[in-house]
């Protein structure tokens, strides 16, 4: 798994003559930052870089709590029509992102919302949510009654139920959530590449399209749009590597 993110590093620290002469497994003879910098400066990477934490956080933060109040009636709450609810989110999350292209398209041209950040917000914040109901609601379908029912005789109230009780032991399943939404939405492509049209809306994956030309690729210029494109994801990953892989194989119970 690390031998491919390490020829990425290898090649984008050369210089393209370096690597015409060479080759692509070859040590470069002298490190040279000039593609980073190309490229940075062609994408304005700051304001790309920017984009993409802000939307991948507002979505993994926005998508974790619409999940919670869904799961939290689905799961605990037991509304009519549970079973159904949950058949619609699972048909919801098969649905392909090519088949949403077209209506969403025309609604953010409808409500002025098409090339803003919002509008690729609202969209994967519900897309997002889709599998975080379906998911959360298994989970709080077995949440120990004998706790709900602790609480409620001492008197707490359906909101302080969630907020004090449900959430809390449901931190390690939220945190693997947020952990997963942050990712999945950093590496999106699809909508981002038809929603945001101006270069300082785009996110890293659509700006990383720019290092590929139509006719002649470089590669040493690729590699280094890789590079810079996947280590702030692999930060992110290496901060909660320990609270994703605890929420992932430890429940508990206060």
């Amino acid at each position: 798994m690390v031998l491919p993110f390490g020829f990425v590093a290898l090649n984008a620290l050369k210089t393209s003559a370096d690597y015409n002469a060479h080759g692509p497994v070859a040590l470069p003879k002298a490190i040279s930052f000039d593609n980073v910098r190309t490229f940075w400066n062609l994408v304005d990477f700051g304001q790309v870089l920017w984009n993409s934490v802000l939307i991948s956080g507002c979505v993994a933060v926005g998508a974790v709590l619409l999940s919670v109040l869904s799961a939290y009636a689905i799961g605990i709450g037991r509304v009519r029509g549970r079973l159904w609810i949950l058949v619609a989110f699972l048909v919801a999350n098969l649905l392909p992102q090519e088949g949403l292209v077209y209506p969403l398209y025309y609604l953010a041209k409808q409500t002025n919302l098409y090339d803003t950040r919002l509008a690729v917000i609202i969209v994967f914040t519900v897309i997002q949510s889709a599998f975080g109901t379906y998911l959360l609601s298994s989970v709080l379908s077995a949440f120990p009654r004998e706790i709900l029912e602790a609480a409620k005789i001492d008197g707490a109230g359906v909101w302080r139920t969630l907020w004090q009780v449900v959430v809390p032991v449901s931190r390690p399943t939220l945190t693997v959530m947020l952990t997963f939404f942050f990712i999945w939405t950093w590496n999106e492509f699809l909508l981002p590449l038809i929603f945001l049209v101006s270069n300082q809306n785009q996110t890293v994956p659509v700006a990383l399209g720019v290092a590929q030309g139509e006719h002649i690729v470089d590669v040493t210029m690729q590699a280094a749009s890789a590079l810079i494109g996947i280590i702030p994801a692999i930060v992110f990953f290496l901060i909660f590597q320990r609270t994703l892989t605890r929420g992932v194989t430890v429940g508990s119970i206060k």
